[in-house]
């Protein structure tokens, strides 16, 4: 596992790690006080592609989604910029053709099939973009 932080890129490896009542802890071998862990506040964690958790069918990545074109009807009406969590779940951050940005709940009732391998995630309803 690789942690960026400000300053350095650093090569982690996970001793312990724990569910906790907002999230999770992560013991990594090496930082073994508070101060040193301290150090590593804001460092952003990026798991390789290998390391990564492999997927269920319909389950994504969000990097993954990242560039995928929105079809309506077999037309192109924009792509997705992000999926970002909402009060309700997660939303699909679509940039329009026009360059206006809508958001829609990421779900069954809104998309179709999604593929990112042919770069297209079909969506249902046009009204949703209004």
């Amino acid at each position: 596992m690789v942690l960026h932080t400000e300053k350095d890129e650093l090569s982690l490896e996970i001793e312990e790690s724990a569910v906790v009542f907002q999230g999770f802890v992560i013991k990594f071998r090496g930082i073994n006080s508070p101060e040193e862990a301290h150090a590593l506040n804001g460092a952003r964690i990026i798991v390789s592609r290998e390391q990564a958790t492999p997927l269920a069918d319909g389950e994504f990545y969000i990097e993954d989604l990242k560039g995928v074109n929105v079809e309506l009807g077999g037309k192109v009406v924009g792509e997705i910029v992000d999926i970002v969590e909402g009060g309700g779940g997660f939303l699909a951050e679509i940039q329009l053709l026009n360059g206006e940005t809508r958001f829609v709940p990421f779900r069954d009732e809104f998309f179709g099939e999604i593929n990112t391998a042919s770069n297209r995630a079909e969506l249902f309803n046009g009204w949703i973009l209004e």
